[in-house]
């Protein structure tokens, strides 16, 4: 539904940029959300992009969008911008945003912009470029609501109302010492049913799930969806609270990380190329399907190796597609469920054998199951118990070797702290290739006497 709303948002936009109808796309603009607005600029001109734009006459709007576009699009439509109205758009936006957005520019374009921000608003930006951009402290929230312990509770909804009016997601009070080291949490639903001369030492819940500034942005999303909180506070080494990480980002997190994976997965790097030139995504793709070439090149001399046996039952390369194809589907399978469950916390790397057995097991009972199919199929086609039987046992073992490598190659990467997902793809389905063909024939050459 949503995608065919976009769909003909784009098409109306385009078209009436066509016929120069300035008044319905004023009209439309006023009524659509920044963000369903950067789902229409990377199909525009830049000349367009920047009369849609102009059309936009909400502040907070324009903020939005900046955030949603793609780093390449926002990179080049930034450039024939007004600097001062760079400013104050960004002034007007969360400083988590603009950090990632000044993060992304040209030093000097950044350093510009910076000094021209207020100064509030330009430190708590330089505070967060401080951070990695894919940390707790470089994704993080420097607004939020932090009393001290002795406060009341109608001293809290006093200053709720009087000094913490602009803080962007209220979810959660935090509670500081004198120090402003983090000792405890209250809901703000708490805060109102407690008598109004309470601390909020006597309410407050001092078990708090809190991360340091340095985690892993995905670590920090993990922690937020398994204890099913709007926000998670952020500390530093000495547990000063710095900051939060809310749930908005959390979602953009796991967008962005599941987003990465399958990419990975599929070879063609970590981020989308779309927007990007052809020689661009060319060079991006050209390394991971190096590791495709090498496996068809090994491939390709197993199978001239046994060229002798196909000049005798020339019959054999018949079922090498199929046998080929059923290993590479089963090892893609355990590969994607031990990549995700290694990225959702489902599976923790210390039951690797457990894992890798259960796949394993898996493999061998698709493989038995199959593998009867296709060997059937070889008796009634061709007449041949010894090739049946080949290209049955064939199956098996191209089947439970896939499901053992698809398993047990990410595990392995992830014990060593290497991304697992850079396991699958490309280097699992090679592999996999190679040790069918190697299997199919070495079982068939002995079996039929060759």
């Amino acid at each position: 539904m949503q995608g065919d709303r976009n769909k003909i948002l784009i098409e109306s936009i385009k078209r009436l940029l066509r016929r120069g109808a300035t008044s319905h796309l004023l009209n439309i603009v006023r009524k659509t959300h920044g963000a369903d607005l950067s789902a229409v600029f990377p199909l525009l001109s830049l000349s367009d992009q920047h009369k849609l734009f102009d059309m936009i006459k909400d502040v907070e709007q324009k903020g939005i969008l900046f955030s949603e576009l793609e780093e390449d699009i926002f990179l080049s439509f930034i450039e024939g911008l007004d600097m001062d109205e760079v400013v104050e758009i960004l002034e007007n936006m969360p400083a988590d945003d603009v950090a990632d957005l000044v993060g992304r520019l040209p030093e000097e374009m950044s350093d510009s912009i910076l000094e021209k921000m207020k100064k509030e608003g330009s430190e708590e930006v330089e505070e967060l470029l401080r951070y990695e951009d894919d940390t707790a402290g470089g994704i993080m929230v420097p607004d939020f609501i932090a009393l001290k312990e002795d406060t009341t509770a109608k001293e809290a909804i006093e200053s709720l109302q009087k000094e913490h009016m602009d803080v962007e997601m209220p979810f959660y009070l935090y509670v500081v010492d004198e120090y402003g080291k983090l000792v405890g949490v209250s809901s703000l639903r708490q805060l109102v049913v407690v008598g109004p001369e309470t601390p909020l030492k006597d309410f407050m819940t001092p078990d708090v799930y809190s991360v340091q500034t340095d985690m892993d942005q995905e670590e920090v999303a993990k922690i937020v969806a398994r204890y099913d909180i709007l926000a998670v506070p952020v500390v530093d080494e000495t547990n000063r609270l710095v900051g939060i990480v809310t749930v908005d980002d959390v979602i953009d997190i796991f967008r962005q990380e599941a987003t990465e994976d399958i990419l990975k997965m599929a070879g063609v790097g970590e981020e989308f190329v779309e927007t990007k030139s052809v020689l661009k995504s060319t060079r991006i793709r050209l390394p991971w399907l190096f590791a495709s070439c090498i496996g068809g090149i090994i491939a390709l001399f197993i199978i001239g190796h046994f060229e002798s046996s196909l000049n005798k039952f020339a019959f054999l390369a018949v079922f090498i597609p199929v046998i080929m194809g059923m290993g590479g589907n089963i090892g893609t399978q355990s590969s994607t469920i031990v990549v995700r469950g290694l990225a959702t916390g489902r599976i923790d790397i210390r039951d690797i054998w457990s894992v890798v057995l259960k796949e394993l097991s898996i493999g061998c009972i698709l493989g038995i199951v199959y593998g009867f199919l296709i060997g059937a199929v070889a008796q009634v086609r061709y007449s041949s118990t010894e090739l049946a039987v080949s290209v049955g046992l064939a199956v098996i073992s191209s089947m439970a070797v896939a499901a053992l490598v698809g398993s047990l190659v990410p595990m392995a990467f992830a014990r060593i702290n290497i991304d697992p997902a850079v396991a699958t793809g490309p280097f699992v389905t090679t592999a996999i290739d190679v040790i069918s063909v190697f299997f199919y024939f070495v079982i068939a050459t002995t079996l039929l006497g060759i």
